[in-house]
């Protein structure tokens, strides 16, 4: 009876101190590559993405669908718009067109295309080209076919129990608006819907012009979120549970 006991303490003590250490972190959606082929690397992600997404709040990692801009000043020529109270939706569609990871070269690239959905409040005080501008109102701006490429340098790191996992450096981006990019501003002009509506007329149909004055504040404050929500990520999981290939020396 005495060693039975002694044997059932024995492999308790190994599940709490060795099972719980190296409990899998990672979601069960994260599904490893073997190797850094981007078929796989394309697959595995586009597998993920959905899900990841969402949020994993029991890592600290928030949602990027939808993820939520409580404010944020929008500087264009002649013109002070501030968006705020906004949701961004959209990102758990996005297709995944390729993705490169070079691990000796601590690199990580990532290119997709998706449609986004941008709702909230707004304010602006100036001028559109000759037109005066001082409105506020419901905002709803629609990004179609929206295509971006991230370029990721990345580091290994050792946690505090010796334990390896990915790390941001440092990245770059670069997009394209796609197919279309649509506004839906209310009250342009306070009091006056047909100016209102005129004037919104020419936003959509000089979209691109002013999409790439009004929309790189919102995809810069979007692309900082994800990689930093990506980081958050990194410090939580390690190394071996997101690629089956050991660390380049």
């Amino acid at each position: 009876m005495e060693l039975r006991s002694f044997l059932c303490c024995a492999v308790l003590l190994i599940v709490f101190c060795f099972g719980n250490g190296h409990a899998k972190l990672a979601p069960d959606y994260i599904h490893p590559c073997n190797d850094t082929t981007s078929e796989c690397l394309v697959k595995a992600t586009q597998f993920a993405l959905p899900e990841f997404v969402k949020g994993i709040p029991e890592l600290g990692v928030p949602s990027l669908d939808p993820f939520t801009i409580d404010q944020l000043a929008i500087p264009l020529s002649g013109l002070k718009v501030t968006f705020y109270k906004g949701k961004v939706s959209g990102f758990r569609k996005c297709i995944v067109d390729n993705v490169i990871s070079q691990l000796e070269k601590r690199y990580f690239g990532l290119e997709f295309h998706c449609n986004l959905t941008i709702k909230g409040q707004y304010g602006a005080v100036g001028k559109i080209l000759l037109f005066p501008i001082n409105g506020e109102g419901d905002a709803k701006v629609k990004l179609t076919n929206l295509r971006m490429k991230v370029d990721i340098n990345t580091k290994y790191v050792k946690d505090e129990n010796a334990v390896n996992h990915f790390a941001v450096r440092n990245y770059k981006y670069s997009f394209d608006y796609g197919d279309r990019v649509s506004f839906d501003l209310k009250n342009l002009f306070k009091g006056s819907k047909e100016l209102s509506d005129t004037v919104l007329a020419f936003l959509n149909d000089n979209w691109r012009t002013v999409a790439e004055e009004f929309g790189k504040p919102i995809v810069d404050y979007a692309v900082d979120l994800a990689i930093r929500t990506i980081e958050k990520f990194f410090e939580k999981v390690p190394y071996e549970e997101l690629v089956n290939v050991p660390i380049p020396q």
